[in-house]
């Protein structure tokens, strides 16, 4: 019975804050040397400790590329690369870069690489290593280099605001709880600290298929679709282009992917108009006209 409360209020201890795991795999490992506990509970509960403590802890710009490059590979394990039209992606990759030079953090750790996707439907992906997959259905709709400029910068927003760091945070922290609770459970059904680990390590495929099918937060794309703006305005570009391309998407028909992973795009649309007059630029759009439609043209073909 001592065993069990100990057990409980050592828990409780460390799930109310998260500044405290070292002191709580102090105390666990104190407890098992006084055989209050045993080693195996002790052990447990200090790798719940370290769990928070890795939910916690900052994430590097190389770990933050490697988690991009594990996302980026489940998206590639759905979708095949389209690469027929070279010049195309060569195109999107320096607007991206015109974007992404003038944004405030145009330093990555490897850099930004776009992508198109072999798929009729209309979405598009980032990821934390600056990975940017936009779909053919998607650049099909398009009607200016301003519009898919405003994609590509409303992608390469949720990359500079963390948005998928965010998520990744969040999804450590709940397997950490999840290991918090099934530590007594670990030692009832004999599970050793080694199978427990690999349960935590697990976790993470699971963690890039939500973030690849579930998509942001409503507040995360309103904030990513302002942010957007601002880079399309300091890079030359329309700022009124993104309401230009949500209003094509709220035209056509939603083809999967896009409308499971973003909020309808008339509610994007309220937001976004509110913020327009916070960006005043020359319109520009006709220069770059004739070089969008010779850097389109066939993309609809397979």
């Amino acid at each position: 019975m001592i065993k069990k409360v100990l057990c409980v209020l050592i828990v409780i201890s460390f799930s109310i804050t998260l500044v405290t795991c070292r002191h709580v795999d102090t105390l666990a490992q104190a407890a098992a040397a006084s055989e209050i506990i045993d080693r195996d509970t002790a052990n447990m509960i200090s790798l719940s400790a370290r769990a928070f403590g890795s939910a916690a802890e900052n994430i590097s710009p190389e770990q933050e590329y490697i988690i991009g490059r594990a996302v980026a590979a489940q998206i590639l394990s759905t979708y095949r690369i389209w690469d027929r039209s070279p010049e195309l992606t060569a195109y999107l990759n320096l607007i991206c870069a015109a974007i992404v030079r003038n944004s405030p953090q145009p330093n990555n750790f490897n850099g930004y690489q776009v992508v198109i996707l072999d798929s009729n439907e209309i979405n598009a992906f980032t990821t934390s290593g600056g990975h940017i997959f936009l779909t053919r259905g998607l650049i099909n709709i398009a009607k200016t280099e301003d519009s898919l400029a405003a994609v590509i910068a409303h992608e390469v927003a949720h990359n500079q605001l963390r948005h998928s760091i965010k998520a990744i945070k969040t999804s450590r922290i709940t397997q950490a709880v999840f290991l918090t609770a099934t530590t007594g459970v670990g030692n009832i059904i004999g599970m050793d600290v080694n199978e427990m680990a690999d349960i935590l390590n697990e976790s993470a495929g699971e963690i890039v298929q939500t973030m690849v099918n579930s998509g942001y937060s409503r507040e995360q794309e309103y904030e990513a679709d302002i942010a957007a703006m601002y880079f399309l305005a300091v890079a030359g570009y329309q700022p009124s282009a993104l309401i230009d391309m949500l209003r094509e998407l709220d035209t056509v028909q939603m083809i999967s992917g896009f409308s499971k992973t973003h909020p309808a795009p008339r509610q994007r649309i309220y937001f976004a108009e509110r913020a327009l007059d916070r960006f005043i630029v020359t319109d520009t759009t006709s220069n770059r006209q004739e070089r969008f439609n010779r850097a389109k043209a066939g993309v609809a073909t397979r």
